[in-house]
């Protein structure tokens, strides 16, 4: 009886705690098996779970620079230290070296008085706080989002105009951190920078560009700039050419730069000589006014009654001169001083001026012949040989007096005609004291002589000229 009391008790009290425990309509949910899942992935993979044993090659002990484990940052305890601060502050100045691969020679321009380059620029240093345990001594290189995090050296091209870092693919910049602390900080750039040129020999001048390069922020006191190999740190590539310019010598020089409100730098520097290709020159502008000037000489072998043939050939001439002179100073800065082709362009332009000036003399004492002649044919009477019948006996002793219209002249020839008009007026006026016909036949004889000395004293003057100018400049 008590038994079954008891038995009845603890039914009611089992009752009771399951309704208060579990809501009334939800029912019982199997819980998922936890406890097995992670047994499983705690389990070691061995010959009996049917997975492939892991290779050898994974077993061998690895450098922690190669193996993806902790963060670059976190490696080289970027963290830990103050790289706004440069290496060694306090102390000495910090050694950077440089070294530069000249790629290429993009543009010289004389106008602008500047040339293009492009170049990788190479620094080399030591910062103890970059240095990190490695197993093989192996270094670690890495992009430009790390330069961002750590110091490098400020770096700026003197007297430049514009440069960039070139990001194509992705920003072309290296860093390299050997376990030690050493650092590589290589980049490419273009950069256009100012050269002063001397065009007073121009083409036939040499010219001499410099590349410089300094720290921004940081005086001698600080860093200390210097050509890592000495001139062995500067190479270029064999394939270098310009189309204007023939490349002769690349060297390094190493300078202090002073400025007055904050002190000394060191400043590197990288020179080139360039020497102008000058049988450009020689096609465009030399040979062309050579051809103009030889030209010129012609009309001196042209009738001087042919004015249409003779004044058009000197126009021509002179204009073409003036065309040649423009385009060759269109391409050149405006310098105040005399270049060499505007010596040589200048000079051809005054000989073809001077041909032309020389048929303006010799068709101006032509006219002037022409009208003394007619005044000497009015005056001469027609009976002048009956008059003087000394006169004509010497060298004309079968004119025929009756023929008063031509005055027993012969007329194959013109200009014998003349001749003996001019001889009757010399002799009349020495027979009757008259004076002027002296300068009458003066004139005659140099509007002959101007043109025949012409022929040679120009060829032969400009001639020297040439010689006395490729003599100095070439």
């Amino acid at each position: 009886m008590h038994t079954d009391v008891v038995l009845l008790f603890l039914l009611v009290g089992m009752a009771g705690v399951s309704g208060r425990t579990r809501p009334k309509g939800r029912a019982l949910q199997p819980q998922p098996p936890c406890r097995n899942v992670r047994w499983k992935r705690e389990m070691p993979l061995t010959e009996g779970t049917g997975h492939k044993i892991a290779s050898p090659i994974f077993k061998r002990s690895q450098d922690v620079t190669k193996v993806g484990g902790p963060k670059s940052e976190q490696l080289l305890r970027i963290d830990d230290h103050d790289f706004t601060m440069r290496p060694g502050f306090g102390g000495p100045a910090v050694p950077v070296g440089v070294d530069v691969q000249v790629e290429s020679l993009d543009a010289i321009s004389e106008v602008d008085m500047d040339f293009t380059m492009t170049l990788y620029l190479r620094h080399y240093w030591k910062d103890e706080r970059l240095s990190f345990r490695s197993n093989n001594n192996l270094s670690m290189t890495f992009d430009g989002r790390l330069v961002k995090k750590i110091w490098v050296p400020d770096m700026f091209f003197v007297h430049s105009k514009k440069s960039f870092t070139h990001d194509t693919t992705t920003e072309n910049v290296m860093l390299r951190v050997y376990p030690d602390g050493k650092v590589l900080y290589s980049l490419r750039v273009t950069v256009t920078s100012m050269c002063s040129m001397d065009l007073s020999r121009f083409p036939l001048d040499t010219q001499t560009c410099s590349l410089e390069i300094e720290s921004y922020a940081y005086t001698d006191d600080d860093l200390m700039l210097y050509w890592k190999k000495g001139n062995r740190s500067l190479s270029t590539d064999e394939r270098i050419s310009l189309s204007q310019f023939l490349i002769q010598e690349f060297h390094t020089t190493t300078r202090l730069a002073f400025y007055s409100s904050t002190g000394w730098y060191n400043r590197l520097y990288i020179h080139f000589t360039l020497r102008r290709h000058v049988f450009f020159f020689l096609l465009q502008t030399y040979f062309p006014a050579t051809l103009m000037v030889m030209l010129s000489w012609v009309s001196f072998w042209i009738d001087r009654r042919a004015v249409p043939a003779r004044v058009p050939l000197g126009i021509t001439t002179v204009l073409t001169m003036s065309t040649i002179i423009t385009g060759v100073n269109a391409s050149m800065p405006r310098v105040s001083y005399i270049k060499a082709v505007d010596i040589y362009l200048w000079v051809s332009f005054v000989f073809v001026f001077l041909s032309v000036i020389e048929y303006a003399a010799v068709n101006y004492l032509s006219t002037l012949q022409e009208r003394k002649e007619r005044v000497l044919r009015e005056r001469l009477p027609c009976t002048c040989g009956l008059a003087h019948p000394g006169v004509m006996s010497d060298g004309y002793s079968d004119v025929d007096f009756n023929t008063t219209g031509n005055y027993g002249l012969p007329q194959e020839n013109g200009m014998k005609r003349e001749r003996m008009l001019v001889q009757l007026a010399m002799e009349s006026d020495q027979v009757t004291g008259h004076v002027g016909s002296g300068a009458y036949s003066n004139s005659w004889i140099d509007t002959h002589v101007i043109d025949k000395y012409s022929r040679v004293l120009f060829p032969g003057s400009y001639v020297l000229f040439n010689v006395v100018y490729w003599s100095i400049y070439s």
